[in-house]
């Protein structure tokens, strides 16, 4: 996570919560959206404003549910992004998601993946709660992932006297502490990787988080440091030569390449076909059993984004280990990161000089037929992600998602027949699916022919010139 932004999750299970502990922590949002309606990203900003990212356009728009009189998008935003000029967003930025119980197999991922690159989950809970399935695999899957996680207990309605703001306090009258132990009990029990995580008992309504607002920004520190020794490269690494390795000249290097990007590119539609099966099952499921055809696009556009997210990674993955590989052979050992960083620069920028690969930031946008339609450009795959990365591999972007023609054709009365929406779902995931398959193999092409030339000057000059 070289260049991703340090940030603290808030995940849980009662959005109400959370989004007073936002305000709390950083002041109030203007036009904040409700609770469960994508992703609330807030950070540092001379002055205070919000904007909604929403597949299938270009530039972020005023956000507005509606209350206001001002028109509502076709489609929900998959993030808002909001700006606030309290301090402690210099050292963090703070980002509210859906109630666990709404995230279902996807959201799950998208949240952890967030946690996985912001650095922090910070899970918030009712007084009164009681952990579910939902909220323990997150946890779960918090502790699996490696990122810091913090628990905040907070009262349902009507705030408390302060307690001792201690992390398990251990006074018996002190209904704070009462929660805090049966909790992390209950947590201790289903995910004992958890069992030091500090806990914090915290009042939104009298601004009782000095306590919290400490530790994050303590947390913060640490890992703005830590993060800095792991990705910091030599200090001589962008002018340092590489020579090519004698044995590299005449390794059969291309070919090499070749193969691997070539099986590299097979195994990963075969995975994205499977996770594709997966995803209609999972579908079917809710269209019959949950939330019924209504709701299908809700469910859907959570599914291709966490799809996304997998493509992208799978390839980025695949890529960087065929390009390890190839180098090591040019120039007789294994790129460091620093060397890979300049390789990866040098292909990137050779997309410039191939004319099929100037289009590939794409997003493929789900029509209301079932059919797929393209936008491109990077504003257009900005508008994807949930909480957005920066871009660190050789592949260009790509995303999928639902446009505004889809929600309004299932949340019409009219449209409630399951079997309808079972027949359009498979439609739409099968051209998704060729769809996805044709773009996987148009930017492995694109990155063989510029990685292919990135390393023939190389062997051409006797060293690296990227």
């Amino acid at each position: 996570m070289p260049d991703e932004s340090i940030a603290v999750i808030l995940a849980g299970p009662a959005g109400d919560l959370r989004e007073a502990l936002v305000t709390a922590l950083v002041g109030e949002v203007p036009a904040a959206p409700a609770p469960g309606v994508g992703f609330l990203v807030v950070s540092h900003g001379s002055d205070a404003g919000t904007a909604a990212h929403i597949p299938g356009y270009r530039q972020p728009h005023a956000y507005t549910d509606g209350s206001g009189g001002g028109p509502v998008p076709a489609r929900p935003p998959r993030r808002v992004t909001a700006t606030l000029p309290d301090p402690l967003l210099r050292h963090f930025q703070v980002v509210d998601t859906p109630d666990t119980d709404r995230l279902g197999v996807a959201g799950k991922r998208i949240v952890l993946d967030a946690a996985r690159r912001g650095g922090a989950l910070l899970f918030v809970l009712p007084v009164a709660a009681r952990l579910v399935r939902s909220d323990l695999d997150l946890l779960a899957g918090a502790a699996d992932a490696g990122c810091t996680v913090f628990f905040a207990v907070l009262p349902e309605t009507s705030g408390w006297a302060p307690p001792s703001h201690r992390a398990g306090a251990s006074s018996g009258g002190d209904p704070v502490a009462a929660a805090e132990r049966r909790l992390r009990a209950a947590v201790e029990a289903q995910v004992p990787a958890l069992a030091e995580c500090p806990w914090f008992g915290v009042d939104p309504l009298t601004g009782d988080v000095a306590y919290l607002r400490r530790a994050l920004i303590e947390w913060a520190g640490r890992e703005g440091l830590a993060r800095v020794g792991r990705n910091l490269p030599p200090i001589s690494v962008a002018s340092r030569a590489v020579p090519v390795a004698p044995e590299g000249y005449e390794s059969g290097w291309s070919d090499q390449l070749d193969r691997s990007l070539r099986t590299g590119a097979h195994r990963l539609r075969q995975r994205l076909a499977i996770e594709l099966a997966n995803i209609h099952l999972r579908c079917v499921q809710e269209v019959i059993f949950g939330v019924g055809p209504a709701g299908l696009p809700e469910v859907l556009d959570r599914e291709l984004e966490a799809l996304s997210l997998a493509a992208v990674r799978g390839g980025d993955e695949t890529v960087a280990a065929a390009l390890d590989e190839a180098a090591g052979t040019v120039f007789g050992e294994a790129p460091d990161e620093g060397v890979r960083r300049r390789i990866v620069a040098a292909v990137r920028r050779g997309f410039a000089d191939d004319r099929a690969a100037r289009d590939l930031d794409r997003v493929l946008l789900v029509t209301s037929t079932g059919g797929v339609a393209v936008v491109t450009g990077a504003g257009a795959v900005a508008a994807l992600a949930a909480f957005p990365g920066t871009e660190s591999g050789p592949l260009p972007s790509i995303g999928v998602a639902l446009s505004g023609g889809c929600y309004q054709l299932w949340r019409n009365p009219g449209n409630a027949d399951p079997g309808r929406a079972r027949s359009w779902l498979q439609r739409a995931l099968r051209e998704i699916e060729v769809e996805l398959g044709r773009e996987v193999a148009r930017r492995f092409e694109a990155v063989r022919l510029s990685l292919t030339a990135v390393l023939a000057d190389a062997v051409d000059h006797g060293i690296l010139l990227a």
